[in-house]
């Protein structure tokens, strides 16, 4: 309907100031509404940080000035005894509200991380972090000027220099972050180029983008309610595809993206579509690929549909569960391991989980599984890459669970204390909405989280880089193992003295 108001979906609230002048009469009981939450909000993050050093193995805290709604490891650029470095990207949104009139520029921020290493960080230190410090641990490398707001960013598996990003607009750009220019976010400067522009959708696509793991191939869903599929195949060099037979990301070794003589792109920078496919009701809200199949892949949008697409047999959908949940679908996940298995994140504050064996075309979605442990819509979610069973999910609680399928039906300690089943680990260290995270493939268990924390500080955010002791996820058996030769060690040395 024209003039109705877009779903927000949580993502980008009005700033706290323009709430309150909205609000008048109720602006009393909003205030002591608030003041509680903020009250139960600060008590149980100074629980969780008291309790860092013993469910931690290490965690870095970094303060954003600007709001962030998306983050992405990297490459790894090298490895010490230590730590690894590693690139990280991620937003800056310049959106408060001294700044509408866009002189103020988004960003997407290219940084060094100093990703420590299991069992180096000791316990004492990790949880003595200023909440309103940067971390040493994370260092900007480079500014891009982004034309609009970064709503989401996705790099090229093949090539996690070449990065996809999506703004308040219709088009997908592609950057390759190595041979852009760094850029000072100055008022009023000029916004960078993209080496590509991808085109084919017709009204505004924010949010659902992703990148193909097996050909480099991007999809990206919209409000104009369509499934787009590009190839960028013919617009990269071969390296893209062959990181370890080219250079290093730092070393320069020129651009991925295909120029001719007079460094412009090849065929333009304008990629129109391979494909695209209509089937939601509703604006697309996140697409996924299968994991072994570039022809193959999801989407989830607001009209709580989970739609299966196969680009071999046309661009009507193959499968689409109706109400896959009670409410808009925020997110989706296609499992590494099993690509029978398929997650996706509601705003009803539940994650549920499909087998693709079992669903039923036109018909209303059976889960295998379903996840209930947030207070509020989920935002995001993603499968764990070091374990087939676990992945997390992130919300508008603030919180970012890690949930293990397998430990459904089993009797736990956990179980026994009333957590909802398959929770077996909380990441409390937010405190507002948890917008986006991504696992590190480079360093198994450890992830990046960001929160949005427009409502708690009126502007600003926080990013978090974790990751939970091992103690909590190792088989008891190894576990039990360990202590024995601890103990053997020292009844020697002991003997010893």
């Amino acid at each position: 309907m024209e003039g109705q108001v877009p779903k927000k979906r949580g993502r980008k609230p009005k700033p706290k100031e323009d709430k309150d002048q909205q609000q008048p009469p109720q602006g009393k009981m909003k205030e002591a509404k608030r003041g509680q939450h903020a009250a139960s909000v600060d008590e149980k993050y100074t629980q969780w940080k008291s309790l860092v050093p013993v469910l931690y193995d290490w965690l870095a805290n970094h303060n954003l000035v600007w709001p962030s709604l998306s983050c992405r490891w990297g490459p790894q650029l090298e490895q010490a005894t230590y730590k690894n470095r590693q690139r990280l990207y991620l937003s800056e949104q310049a959106r408060s509200r001294s700044f509408t009139d866009g002189s103020v520029p988004n960003t997407l921020v290219i940084a060094n991380c100093e990703v420590v290493k299991p069992r180096v960080a000791a316990a004492e230190h990790i949880s003595q972090f200023n909440e309103e410090a940067r971390s040493p641990f994370v260092k900007k490398y480079k500014t891009i000027i982004h034309p609009g707001e970064v709503n989401r960013i996705r790099e090229l598996p093949q090539n996690s220099r070449i990065v996809a990003t999506h703004t308040d607009g219709p088009d997908v750009l592609i950057w390759d972050v190595e041979t852009q220019p760094n850029r000072h976010a100055v008022l009023g400067a000029s916004n960078s180029r993209p080496d590509l522009i991808l085109t084919g959708h017709q009204d505004n696509a924010e949010f659902a983008l992703a990148m193909c793991p097996t050909e480099p191939f991007v999809l990206s869903g919209g409000k104009d309610k369509s499934v787009v599929l590009w190839s960028i195949q013919d617009h990269i060099t071969s390296s893209a595809s062959d990181p370890a037979g080219g250079k290093s990301p730092g070393s320069g070794g020129g651009s991925i993206i295909k120029r001719d003589a007079n460094d412009k792109a090849v065929d333009g920078p304008t990629v129109g579509p391979r494909g695209i496919y209509q089937g939601h009701d509703d604006t697309v809200e996140d697409v996924a690929f299968s994991p072994s199949s570039a022809q193959e892949f999801c989407s989830v949008g607001d009209d709580s549909c989970l739609i299966l697409w196969d680009a071999r047999v046309g661009t009507s959908p193959v499968i689409k569960v109706e109400k896959a949940q009670n409410a808009d679908l925020h997110s989706v996940d296609w499992s590494p391991h099993d690509s029978n298995f398929i997650l996706t994140g509601s705003a009803d504050n539940s994650v549920c989980m499909f087998d693709r064996r079992s669903l039923t075309s036109n018909g209303v979605g059976s889960h295998v599984h379903k996840f209930e442990g947030h207070k509020a819509a989920v935002l995001c979610v993603q499968w764990c890459p070091d374990k087939s069973s676990v992945f997390g999910s992130s919300a508008e609680d603030g919180i970012l669970n890690i949930w293990d399928y397998e430990q459904i039906g089993k009797e736990t300690d956990a179980k026994a204390a009333g957590a909802p089943a398959g929770l077996f680990f909380q990441h409390a260290g937010h405190r507002d909405k948890v917008v986006d995270f991504h696992w590190n493939t480079h360093d198994p268990w450890t992830i990046v989280s960001v929160s949005d924390d427009c409502e708690t500080s009126g502007g600003g955010g926080t990013l978090q880089i974790w990751r939970m002791s091992d103690l909590l996820y190792r088989p008891e058996e190894e576990l039990l193992e360990e202590l024995q030769n601890f103990k053997t060690h020292v009844s020697k040395c002991t003997a010893k003295n």
